[in-house]
C-alpha cells in the first residue's frame, strides 16, 4: 500500500522541519532501511539523516530494556536468551509482546527524547491489537506497577493531540474496504484517534471535459465497426487502452467517494501516481516533497 514509503517521507519531512525525529519500524522486515537508503536497522535508534533517527522494533530487546528501566536488574545484559521467557509470558498473559513494543514507543513520548515519534506499523490485522494493548492489559490487571504503567501508556495514546494514526490505502476496491473496516473498528472499539487517511497512486483522469463525448464516440464506433476497416484496426488497440485507464480511473473515484465519506474526522490526502512516479528522483524524496507543498 505504501505506507512504509509514506512514513519515510513522512519522517524526512519532519526532520527538514528541524524537528528531532524518530521512525520506528514494527515488523523488522528491512523495509524502512531501503527506504531510508540505509544500512540495516537495529533496536538502538540511529542518526541516518540530520535530526533523523531510526530503530528496528525487537520484542527480546524492547523485555531487556523494559528489565532495566523498570525492574531496575542491572544484571539483566547476564540472563542470556528471554526470547523463551518471553514467549512463555505472553502465552499466559495476551497482549504482552504488544504492550512491549508499543510501550517503547510510549516511553520515548513520554521522556520527550524526541520531538515526533512516527511508526511504521505492521499490516491491518496488527495495529489494533497494539494500539489497543494498554487498555487490554488494563483490564485484565487492576493493581500494581503494569496497572500504573498501562496507564500513562493510554493517557499518550488516548490524546488526539499527542498520537494519531495514518492510515495510508490505494484506491483499488479491496484495499479501500479493509480501511473502512479499520476505521471502524479503531473510532468503534478503541480511543485511539485517526489522524488522517492517506489515498496512494491515486491516477489522475485520462479523459477530461469535452474530450469525455469524443471518446465515448470513438470507441462505439470502434466497437461496432462503423468505421473504414484500416481506422478501426488501428484505432482499436489504442482505444482499448484507453477504455481501461478511463475504467479503472472510474472506478477509482466511485472507491474514494465512499473512503471520503467514510473519513469525515481526518479527511483523506490524495498522492497521485504522477507525483510520485515520473521524476528523476527516488520516490521517498519525491513523496517527501509533495508532502512539503502539501503542508507547509
Amino acid at each position: 500500500m505504501g505506507k512504509t514509503t509514506f512514513a519515510s517521507a513522512l519522517a524526512r519531512f519532519s526532520a527538514s522541519t528541524g524537528k528531532k525525529t524518530l521512525i520506528v519500524e514494527m515488523d523488522d522486515k528491512g523495509a524502512l532501511a531501503h527506504a531510508l537508503n540505509t544500512s540495516e536497522l537495529q533496536f538502538a535508534a540511529r542518526e541516518v539523516a540530520p535530526n533523523l533517527f531510526a530503530m528496528s522494533m525487537n520484542t527480546e530487546d524492547s523485555l531487556r530494556e523494559y528489565i532495566r528501566l523498570f525492574v531496575r536488574n542491572p544484571l539483566v545484559n547476564t540472563f542470556g536468551p528471554l526470547a523463551k521467557i518471553l514467549d512463555f509470558v505472553a502465552n499466559a498473559a495476551p497482549g504482552v509482546k504488544e504492550i512491549l513494543a508499543v510501550g517503547k514507543l510510549c516511553w520515548e513520548v513520554r521522556e520527550h527524547n524526541y520531538d515526533i515519534v512516527i511508526v511504521d506499523a505492521e499490516a491491518t490485522g496488527h495495529i489494533v491489537a497494539q494500539v489497543d494493548a494498554p487498555s487490554i492489559l488494563s483490564n485484565l490487571v487492576q493493581v500494581g506497577v503494569i496497572r500504573e504503567q498501562t496507564k500513562w501508556m493510554q493517557e499518550i495514546l488516548h490524546d488526539k493531540a499527542t498520537t494519531g494514526v495514518v492510515i495510508v490505502a490505494t484506491p483499488e476496491e479491496m484495499p479501500v474496504l479493509e480501511t473502512m473496516q479499520l476505521l471502524d473498528t479503531l473510532q468503534n472499539t478503541t480511543n485511539v484517534g485517526v489522524s488522517a487517511v492517506v489515498a496512494n497512486r491515486v491516477h489522475d483522469d485520462v479523459v477530461q471535459g469535452g474530450d469525455v463525448a469524443v471518446f465515448n464516440s470513438l470507441w462505439q464506433a470502434v466497437q461496432s465497426n462503423n468505421m473504414v476497416n484500416d481506422v478501426s484496426e488501428a484505432l482499436r488497440a489504442p482505444m482499448r487502452l484507453l477504455n481501461v485507464a478511463t475504467q479503472r480511473r472510474r472506478n477509482e473515484v466511485e472507491n474514494l467517494e465512499q473512503l471520503v465519506a467514510r473519513s469525515r474526522q481526518g479527511g483523506v490526502m490524495f498522492m497521485s501516481v504522477i507525483d510520485i512516479d515520473t521524476r528523476d528522483i527516488d520516490v521517498v524524496t519525491a513523496m517527501t516533497q509533495v508532502l512539503k507543498d502539501e503542508l507547509q
